[in-house]
């Protein structure tokens, strides 16, 4: 490893809190139009009276996105509901910039009310998401009605502790991936999430946070040196998310090998995150 472990970067303020890890000041040069156009969309489809806030998350706010490659990740925070014309809005915001800026492959665009992201059950889940990966576009940051959060076993069973949930809805999906398009969508989905769940399952270990994918399967292989299979699966996996493989065999071994291993390990180790109303 090219890192003394005593000496790399973990993430961390001085007081040991997870540092907030994006900022608009690390939105590539290219990327800044984009960012300017969902700013605007948002504010004139929502507005005083439904709009609270919103919030970029992902590489570009980190300022690793590629062009052509990255997607655009948004989150906005609604003052109740959301309405289906706020989900209707959402899905014009998001049809209308991926239409018209190249650079970005795709936009994702969450929709949640302020009570549930600021409620007691998504403390260190959702509550962390907008503290610590989402920055500030539009509005009133909540992150500061929020805590400062460190890597403990409480935050990696509520934010990755229902793997398990998700195994049956992606063999489902598997089934139904009839199409080369359709299997590279699941695949980059699912290897996104696996490489974040092998992280955090070592993360309190580690004592640190990252979102870079390869930097995670390098950490998780660093804590499973018996299980150096599941090491080379979590690298692959980080490689899919960024390049997404339509062969089936390779979203065979992330559902059917790579996950049910990894929701076991991380019950096993972590438990499972607290039932949420819809499940």
């Amino acid at each position: 490893m090219s890192e003394a472990i005593g000496t790399e970067d973990r993430g961390l303020a001085a007081d040991g809190t997870i540092l907030r890890e994006g900022a608009t000041a690390r939105v590539p040069a290219e990327f800044a139009p984009v960012v300017e156009a969902a700013r605007a969309r948002i504010a004139g489809s929502y507005g005083p009276g439904r709009l609270h806030s919103a919030y970029l998350y992902g590489s570009i706010p980190r300022g690793t996105a590629i062009p052509g490659v990255s997607d655009l990740d948004l989150l906005v925070a609604v003052l109740d509901g959301p309405t289906d014309a706020d989900r209707a809005a959402a899905e014009q915001i998001s049809t209308a910039l991926d239409s018209a800026f190249p650079v970005i492959d795709g936009v994702g665009l969450l929709l949640h009310p302020v009570r549930t992201l600021m409620s007691e059950l998504e403390r260190d889940d959702a509550g962390f998401f907008i503290a610590c990966l989402c920055t500030p576009l539009l509005g009133e940051d909540l992150a500061a009605h929020l805590p400062r959060y460190r890597p403990t076993s409480l935050l990696a069973r509520e934010t990755n502790g229902d793997l398990a949930l998700a195994l049956p809805r992606w063999r489902a999906r598997a089934a139904d991936a009839t199409t080369d398009e359709a299997r590279r969508t699941l695949s980059r989905g699912v290897a996104r999430r696996l490489v974040r769940s092998a992280f955090t399952l070592v993360m309190p270990r580690w004592g640190g946070w990252t979102s870079d994918l390869h930097r995670s399967a390098d950490l998780f292989a660093r804590y499973y040196p018996d299980h150096p299979e599941r090491a080379a699966q979590v690298r692959a996996a980080a490689a899919i998310a960024r390049t997404p493989s339509a062969d089936p065999a390779v979203l065979a071994m992330l559902v059917e090998e790579l996950t049910p291993w990894l929701a076991a390990e991380y019950t096993a180790v972590h438990g499972t995150k607290a039932p949420r109303p819809e499940e």
